[in-house]
């Protein structure tokens, strides 16, 4: 039977991304971000999973502020990096799994979260970043992705939010759709955005250690009062961008109540955004 494995947070910096492909990681600017990085590349090595569901915003590349879904799912055989405005990354393409996709669908549909199907998209920062993270390294090195992708997508851009308790739900109704998968597959759930940031207005560069660290202390102690936070204090406390915490609940919705904290890394900052990462297995 399939099993959801473990999780992993991260944030989808798109300028990580760039650091990777242009080979200044090491520079003394980023150096300090990713040798934080490679106990959880470890982590997940370690854990060869067959699929990973990663869930993020698309920041406008295949959606627009005319037409959002709240929830999209991935039903692709592939899946391609795009173009942001400074050409498709230098990456390998996605191998998706539209079987254990089209699964999902029917099974989340099944527990009324209506999702938009996507048989064709490009997936941005908001999924490249999470994945190079965890699997990659500079351009070039990574021939081939050694796990195949489910996209998921969540609105984090166009108001109104889902709300971070409805997140949480969603990751429970995943958890139920994989348990019920009849083939043995082994699936990591990745949950992108964040931490706190604000990249325009008066509060451009706004950062909150204070609060960033009591999220990531109720992702193992207490999730379900961060399921209680509103949006408005999301974007309040740890800014505008702030609030694509809501996409980490996703993933912690997917695990069971106790979790097990195997790694946190936590860097101030990486292009005015606050940057954690964690890695999660079930108790």
């Amino acid at each position: 039977m399939a099993e959801i494995i473990a999780a992993v947070t991260t944030s989808h910096v798109p300028s990580i991304g760039i650091a990777m492909d242009t080979g200044i990681t090491q520079d003394p600017y980023w150096k300090p971000l990713f040798d934080g990085y490679l106990p959880a590349k470890e982590f997940v090595k370690e854990l060869k999973p067959d699929v990973t569901i990663v869930v993020y915003n698309d920041h406008g590349l295949e959606v627009f502020l005319d037409r959002v879904p709240t929830f999209g799912i991935g039903a692709a055989e592939q899946y391609l990096s795009g173009d942001e405005g400074w050409g498709p990354r230098p990456i390998p393409p996605f191998q998706g799994d539209p079987d254990l996709s089209w699964h999902l669908i029917e099974h989340l549909v099944a527990q009324e979260f209506d999702m938009t199907m996507f048989q064709e998209m490009t997936v941005d920062h908001g999924f490249t970043v999470p994945m190079s993270v965890f699997f990659g390294g500079p351009a070039g090195e990574v021939e081939e992705w050694p796990t195949r992708v489910i996209p998921i997508t969540v609105n984090t851009i166009q108001f109104p939010l889902p709300l971070a308790a409805r997140c949480y739900k969603l990751g429970q109704a995943i958890r139920k759709a994989v348990d019920a998968y009849p083939k043995d597959t082994r699936v990591l759930i990745m949950g992108t955005g964040g931490m706190s940031h604000q990249l325009q207005g008066e509060r451009s560069g706004f950062m909150q250690p204070n609060f960033d660290r009591m999220f990531l202390d109720k992702m193992v102690s207490d999730p379900m009062a961060l399921t209680r936070i509103p949006n408005g204090v999301f974007m309040k406390e740890a800014g505008h961008e702030g609030a694509e915490l809501i996409m980490w609940l996703v993933a912690r919705g997917a695990m069971n109540l106790e979790v097990e904290e195997v790694y946190q890394h936590y860097h101030v900052s990486a292009s005015l955004t606050a940057a954690g990462l964690a890695c999660y297995r079930n108790k």
